[in-house]
């Protein structure tokens, strides 16, 4: 039996997070705005959600959330959330303030990283799940094995081989809707606020999903997790000392 297409109809993407590795730059500017080779990090992913006919761009702040606001000129279409429990929680809260959103398909991505090939961002899709790429040697990054095309596990402690997950996914209206309901009981009624949202699918109830792949090349993205990775990509940054 074929797989019912999707269309994405929707972005969400998190930008709550405070960036503490990338001190002293984020002592004034989120992350998410800060410049890479004359480019912030978050308008890629606009530019390339745009590129993909994706207009609807909501965007869950909490650091420094009034720097955003800077986006809406050069965006005006754009939605800011606010996330009220970003400095408590983990980004599990960041989804659940977003949460009436998952009732269409959707894209849901993290706002600090670099999109070097908008095709990643493409709307068309038959299954929920993660962009990826093959495990070609050991990465400590989340590993999904997958069988038939189907993720039938995860480690959070990396591998040798597998698909590394990356923070691109999608999800149907079906698949968006459970996250809505699982966000609600873990984050509600368990009082289970100090995991990631991505624990839900893939590990809490993974047995409530049938989870796919994007496959996609390493060069496509970019994720930067410290000052130190920015020198290397930024040589402009270079006479900045991190803590």
């Amino acid at each position: 039996m074929a797989e019912e297409t999707h269309i994405v109809r929707r972005a969400i993407i998190m930008a709550a997070g405070m960036g503490n590795r990338m001190h002293p730059l984020t002592f004034t500017t989120p992350k998410p705005l800060i410049t890479v080779n004359g480019v912030r990090m978050i308008d890629s992913i606009i530019d390339g959600l745009i590129a993909n006919g994706i207009e609807d761009i909501n965007i869950v702040t909490g650091y420094l959330a009034d720097k955003f606001e800077v986006l809406l000129s050069k965006y005006p279409g754009i939605k800011l959330i606010n996330n009220p429990y970003y400095d408590k929680y983990n980004n599990i809260s960041s989804l659940y303030v977003a949460k009436e959103l998952l009732d269409t398909d959707v894209i849901i991505t993290d706002a600090d990283q670099i999109i070097y090939n908008n095709g990643i961002l493409a709307p068309v899709f038959e299954k929920s799940g993660y962009n990826a790429t093959e495990v070609t040697a050991p990465t400590d990054e989340w590993v999904m094995t997958v069988k038939d095309g189907i993720v039938t596990s995860c480690s959070r402690t990396g591998g040798n081989e597998g698909w590394q997950l990356y923070s691109v996914s999608r999800w149907s209206r079906e698949d968006a809707l459970k996250l809505k309901g699982f966000l609600e009981l873990e984050f509600e009624k368990n009082e289970r606020r100090d995991v990631y949202w991505d624990d839900i699918p893939m590990f809490l109830h993974a047995d409530d999903f049938r989870l796919g792949i994007r496959i996609m090349n390493k060069e496509d993205i970019l994720e930067i997790d410290s000052l130190e990775e920015l020198q290397e990509i930024d040589s402009s940054y270079l006479n900045i000392k991190g803590e």
